[in-house]
């Protein structure tokens, strides 16, 4: 046995938000992180905006009217444009983390082109729909 002590660990303290936000994840890591963003943003709109606008959509042909005359807003467009991008990251992802599951595509690089190809066609889906949604076709 050796007479030397063990080499004494870092200790962390006193993590401040700068430190944790200068940390460079990789893009798997961000990915994963805006999915569980994703599902947590639909779950809790789900009950206060979506199933109240589906019920205000199906009641009458003037209840209707009344929420067109919502979505025409500016800022409500924007609003609707977020939930988008939240369901078709979230639905992305879990495609592509259903794959995962098969064991297919673990080693670090497909993970990283698996992760770029849910922010590129969740990003692209997401333009086209907000282009039908802002009215240009």
């Amino acid at each position: 046995m050796s007479d030397t002590a063990p080499k004494q660990r870092p200790q962390y303290r006193n993590i401040s938000v700068p430190q944790i936000l200068s940390y460079r994840l990789p893009l798997a890591a961000k990915s994963s992180i805006l999915h569980r963003v994703s599902g947590a943003l639909l779950f809790l709109c789900l009950p206060l905006v979506l199933l109240p606008l589906f019920s205000l959509s199906v009641s009458s042909p003037e209840s209707f009217e009344t929420l067109r005359s919502y979505v025409d807003n500016p800022v409500c467009k924007l609003i609707l444009l977020v939930l988008i991008w939240g369901y078709l990251h979230h639905f992305c992802a879990g495609i592509r983390y259903l794959i995962l599951d098969l064991h297919i595509g673990n080693d670090k690089e497909s993970a990283k082109k698996s992760a770029g190809m849910v922010f590129g066609v969740s990003l692209a889906l997401t333009l086209v729909f907000g282009l039908k949604l802002f009215g240009v076709w």
